[in-house]
C-alpha cells in the first residue's frame, strides 16, 4: 500500500448500476469499479445485453456474479468476457434472504469446495481474472480457522485475489442491513491471512470511511474497497487519484462533475432513460457544503417527474454554485 494503493468501489445491490458507475468515474479515473451483483441465472436466461451494458469510460470495471451452479456461472462468465469486462468476481459475501434462498452469496462460506469448483470452472472458460469477495465467516464459525481454510480451498481454483469484508455474516438473526454494520469488524484476521499467504492478492473491505482511512487500515495488504462511504459521500473518491505521483492531471472539481452529469443526462434521457435513474445516485455530491440541501431537494422533487431532463441538474447546481456558473 502507499502511493499506488489499489482502491476499488464495492458492488452494492441497487446502487452500483451503470449510471452510478459513470458518476463515480467522473470523480475518479483510477478506482476500480464493480457492478452490483448480477445473478448468473439472470444473465443466462434473461436480458443479458441490458444487464451487461456499461460505458467504455468505466474501465477498469469488474462484474460481480452471484450463483452456485457451475454451468450457469461458466456461461455467464463467457458472456461477461464477451461484453468487455476486465475481471469477474464471485459473490460469497451477500447475506440477503433472496441470495440465501438460492444457496449462494455468504451461504457459500460453508461450502469452500463448491466455491472452488465454481471458480475453477469460470477461470477455465475465460481469459480474464476470476476473483472472490467473501466474509471472514458466517454464524458461529471461527474466522481465524475458517477464513484461511476457505481461501486455501478456493486458491487452488486457481483464484489468487480475495476481497474480504472483515465482518461475519449472521445468516440467522440479522437482516441484510444489520449485517452491514452490526457484526464487529476484525481487520486483524485479514492481515493475518495476508501475512501467512503473501502470494495471494488480499483486498480489505468493510467500515472504511474514506481514502486515508482505507490506506491506513490496509497497510501491508494489496488494496482496499470502499462501500457506503463512496456512495453516500462520493467526493471522497477524488482522493483516490491524489494517491499517485503527479502526472500533470488537473484536479477535478465538482463543477467538472456536474458538467459531465449534464452531458450524460442529455444523452441518456434522449435514449429513454428516466432522469431519476441517474440523479438518485448523485445526492451526496455536495455533502457537507453550503447548498447541499437545495441540491438534494431539487433533484429528489423534480428528478422523478415525467419528462424531466438535464435542466433539473442545471437548476440544482445553480442553487449550490450560483447563477454565474449557470450562465
Amino acid at each position: 500500500m502507499g502511493l499506488h494503493t489499489e482502491i476499488s468501489i464495492a458492488p452494492m445491490m441497487d446502487w452500483t448500476d451503470r449510471h452510478c458507475r459513470f458518476f463515480h468515474r467522473l470523480i475518479t479515473k483510477k478506482a476500480v469499479l464493480y457492478t452490483q451483483m448480477v445473478t448468473a441465472k439472470a444473465l443466462v436466461y434473461g436480458d443479458a445485453a441490458r444487464l451487461l451494458r456499461f460505458d467504455d469510460c468505466e474501465h477498469p470495471v469488474v462484474i460481480q456474479l452471484g450463483g452456485a451452479d457451475e454451468k450457469e456461472l461458466t456461461q455467464a462468465a463467457r458472456l461477461a468476457q464477451s461484453a468487455g469486462y476486465d475481471a469477474i468476481n464471485l459473490n460469497v459475501g451477500c447475506p440477503s434472504d433472496r441470495v440465501q434462498s438460492g444457496a449462494f452469496g455468504a451461504a457459500l462460506m460453508a461450502y469452500p469446495e463448491k466455491v472452488a469448483d465454481c471458480a475453477s470452472a469460470m477461470a477455465g472458460a475465460v481469459n480474464i481474472p476470476v476473483t472472490v469477495k467473501c466474509r471472514i465467516g458466517i454464524d458461529d464459525q471461527d474466522p481465524a480457522i475458517v477464513l484461511p481454510a476457505f481461501v486455501d480451498s478456493v486458491a487452488k481454483a486457481p483464484c489468487k485475489t480475495f476481497i474480504v469484508h472483515a465482518r461475519k455474516a449472521w445468516l440467522k438473526g440479522l437482516s441484510p442491513k444489520e449485517n452491514r454494520t452490526v457484526p464487529p469488524l476484525d481487520y486483524g484476521v485479514v492481515h493475518a491471512l495476508k501475512k501467512s499467504r503473501p502470494d495471494l492478492h488480499i483486498v480489505l473491505n468493510g467500515g472504511l470511511r474514506d481514502v486515508p482511512h482505507a490506506v491506513e487500515a490496509a497497510q501491508g495488504l494489496d488494496g482496499a474497497m470502499l462501500g457506503r462511504a463512496a456512495y453516500n459521500t462520493p467526493w471522497v473518491l477524488a482522493q483516490v487519484d491524489d494517491l499517485g505521483a503527479n502526472e500533470g492531471r488537473a484536479a477535478v472539481t465538482r463543477q467538472d462533475v456536474v458538467e459531465g452529469l449534464i452531458a450524460y443526462a442529455a444523452r441518456e434521457t434522449a435514449a429513454g432513460t428516466p432522469l431519476h435513474a441517474i440523479t438518485r445516485h448523485v445526492m451526496g455530491l455536495f455533502a457537507g457544503l453550503p447548498g447541499a440541501r437545495h441540491w438534494r431537494r431539487i433533484l429528489s422533487e423534480e428528478g422523478p417527474k415525467k419528462g424531466a431532463g438535464p435542466a433539473v441538474i442545471v437548476k440544482a447546481a445553480t442553487a449550490v454554485l450560483g447563477e454565474r456558473w449557470a450562465a
